[in-house]
């Protein structure tokens, strides 16, 4: 396609500088939003049209809109940062633009070229980096969406779509510092089945995932874990992250992708510097009773999980209905802190970039 123009219409009245440093100082996570959004409308036999750079506001939705009956609707998550140099840059946003395109793909929803979701993202962070946090761990949280508009309460794919770019900025995700997490591996609920919706990033996944999630909740952990659909024995993924398993040879293993499993960008990067690091690595099936069984051994020496919002966060302690067991004492371990300290190194621009996954943003643009 041609590249589409981004007009931009400012907010009549922004938020004054005093108040969003106040906002600023300890904004959390999701909580708050910065003054504008990117939209992009598609139309059936227009294709991508009249995108805008504007207010961020409400949207107005027929009772009818299709997302709202047959949850047509994809994300992607990513953070813009400011280095120590004050340039802002993003993190690989072309793998978040390919599996936008998946993710559309399984949904029947139309595809959105890469160029575009990636302009649609600089346009907006130009508009709002006065919004970029600054403090140590903070960054510009991106939430770029598309929604199905269209007015129709037939089943087939709509016929309208909006693609939607917000912003919030947020802090550093663990508070104090990283701190190993605990798990609760679900035998009651499943994430997603073999020719099911795993792999695309879509709101119903994580709709079904928050009964399990309130489940591990209830029983004093932070997030919950979840087993393969067919056996209910294979280790799968968290409610939204992916997960890797250190063994004392140096060993890092980690679930296949396979269309259940979400193909994480924080997973890939992972895999791709501990190849380049000389470790042995391996995607394969790993069961639960393998998992208590090396914890119990002592061959599996470290746990942890990744993500966009966490990067990577220990394992330290897993609860089932039979019981616990914790890895390592439950501290966080020496595998844990060098990936994580190596991959936000590279995000913030702090340590070389050997793979180009640093995309700096012109900001005169």
């Amino acid at each position: 396609m041609d590249t589409l123009l981004i007009t931009r219409r400012p907010h009549a009245s922004p938020t004054p500088p005093h108040a969003r440093a106040a906002l600023l100082e300890d904004p959390g996570f999701g909580k708050v939003f910065t003054d504008h959004m990117v939209t992009v409308r598609w139309t059936e036999g227009v294709g991508w049209h009249d995108a805008q750079v504007r207010a961020r506001e409400p949207f107005q939705l027929d009772p009818a809109a299709a997302v709202l009956h047959y949850a047509q609707e994809i994300f992607e998550g990513l953070k813009a940062y400011r280095t120590r140099g004050n340039d802002v840059v993003l993190f690989r946003p072309d793998a978040n633009a390919q599996r936008f395109l998946d993710s559309a793909d399984r949904m029947a929803m139309p595809r959105l070229p890469p160029e575009l979701f990636v302009s649609a993202i600089e346009a907006l962070v130009r508009t709002d980096a006065d919004w970029i946090p600054t403090s140590e761990g903070a960054s510009l949280y991106l939430r770029p969406f598309m929604i199905a508009t269209e007015a129709f309460l037939g089943v087939r794919p709509a016929a309208e779509y909006t693609f939607c770019v917000i912003a919030c900025p947020v802090g550093a995700y663990f508070k104090g510092g990283a701190k190993p997490v605990t798990v609760w591996v679900s035998d009651a609920y499943t994430r997603a089945a073999p020719g099911g919706t795993g792999a695309a990033k879509c709101g119903g996944n994580y709709a079904a995932s928050l009964v399990a999630q309130a489940e591990a909740i209830k029983n004093g952990c932070d997030q919950v874990v979840f087993l393969d659909a067919a056996e209910h024995r294979y280790v799968e993924e968290l409610g939204g992250m992916n997960v890797f398993f250190v063994f004392d040879d140096g060993t890092l293993v980690t679930p296949p992708l396979g269309g259940t499993i979400l193909p994480g960008v924080t997973r890939d990067s992972i895999l791709t510097l501990a190849k380049d690091a000389g470790l042995k690595v391996e995607e394969r099936p790993y069961t639960f009773e393998e998992w208590q069984a090396d914890a119990a051994s002592g061959r599996l020496k470290e746990a942890f999980a990744c993500g966009t919002a966490a990067v990577l966060a220990a394992i330290g302690e897993i609860r089932h209905a039979g019981g616990a067991f914790k890895i390592g004492g439950g501290s966080e371990g020496p595998m844990t802190t060098r990936l994580r300290d190596q991959l936000t190194g590279i995000q913030r621009c702090t340590a070389a970039d050997p793979y180009g996954w640093v995309h700096k943003i012109d900001m005169d643009g």
